[in-house]
């Protein structure tokens, strides 16, 4: 047995996105009041996840809102040569205003608005559904910056995206702009498959989970959008049993699974004991998974 196409057909279709935009724009409307601690300084308000990627599904409801400080950024040198991070610490200067000042502030403008549906968790700050939203995760980030050259802040190269700070003051460098940017460009090199297929095989981790197959947690939607990333276009096929027989193949016999790469191609998608990776356990898992709900339909 297989899963029918027509039940493929219907797990590919986009979920709401209306309330999720009022959601986002009820949300960033508040953190970019005038009013704010931070209103006089540089920094914007986007989406990142499922929904700003266009892969959300019925069954999820979060919206990921990330508010970046653009004032200070933080910075990994280490591809820079001895000489280039001597010219580097000569120019640039603390920061007086950083991580922790602003997700303060961040979090004092969302209490004072949404009251005690606001919680502080490990990474997010946390806003519960009300009346016209969905729940909201908020992301309070500053700039960062990976070096690949520095001769001057005129004469530099780096790659942009945010970083912020856990519970356990733990820096999580990311960079869901370039995350979102190549997935779009793989959906249209795909003949806009990618983002269907994305979609499926978070219906399919959803039927997973409520079958006991697999554990929640195991296959978060940002690392299921990574493993389709790194899947050959032409496993895409015209049609949803195909595709999917394919990707399940594909990375079971051909994958050479320690060189995928994330879809902001800035890390491994597979790592162990790495806040931005997946763990090939788990990757394997959801997969075998998936092998499984398939050959049981």
């Amino acid at each position: 047995m297989a899963i029918p196409e027509a039940q493929l057909e219907t797990w590919s279709h986009q979920g709401s996105i209306s309330q999720s935009s009022t959601t986002y724009h009820l949300i960033k409307n508040v953190l970019e009041a005038n009013a704010t601690p931070y209103s006089g300084k540089n920094f914007e308000v986007f989406l990142q996840g499922s929904y700003g990627n266009d892969t959300n599904i019925y069954a999820e409801s979060d919206v990921d809102i990330v508010i970046c400080l653009n004032d200070c950024y933080e910075r990994d040198l280490s591809r820079l040569t001895d000489a280039e991070r001597a010219a580097y610490i000569s120019v640039v200067s603390s920061a007086t205003y950083g991580h922790v000042h602003f997700k303060r502030d961040v979090t004092s403008v969302l209490t004072r608005q949404y009251g005690n549906t606001v919680n502080v968790g490990d990474k997010a700050i946390a806003i519960e559904a009300g009346a016209t939203r969905r729940k909201a995760d908020v992301i309070a980030a500053i700039q960062f910056r990976e070096y690949f050259k520095f001769r001057s802040a005129a004469d530099s190269d780096y790659a942009e995206g945010i970083c912020f700070y856990n519970s356990k003051g733990e820096r999580i460098a990311n960079y869901p702009k370039q995350h979102s940017a190549n997935l779009t460009t793989k959906h249209q090199m795909t003949s806009e498959r990618l983002k269907p297929m994305a979609r499926i095989f978070k219906n399919m981790r959803s039927r997973m989970v409520g079958a006991g197959i697999i554990k929640d947690g195991v296959a978060p939607s940002y690392y299921l959008e990574g493993l389709l990333y790194n899947v050959p276009n032409e496993k895409f096929a015209s049609n949803y049993r195909t595709s999917v027989v394919n990707v399940l193949n594909w990375y079971r016999n051909e994958a050479s699974k320690a060189h995928l790469l994330c879809a902001n191609e800035r890390y491994y998608l597979l790592r162990d004991g790495q806040h931005t990776c997946w763990t090939q356990a788990n990757c394997d898992a959801f997969v075998e998974g998936a092998v499984e709900l398939w050959n049981g339909w």
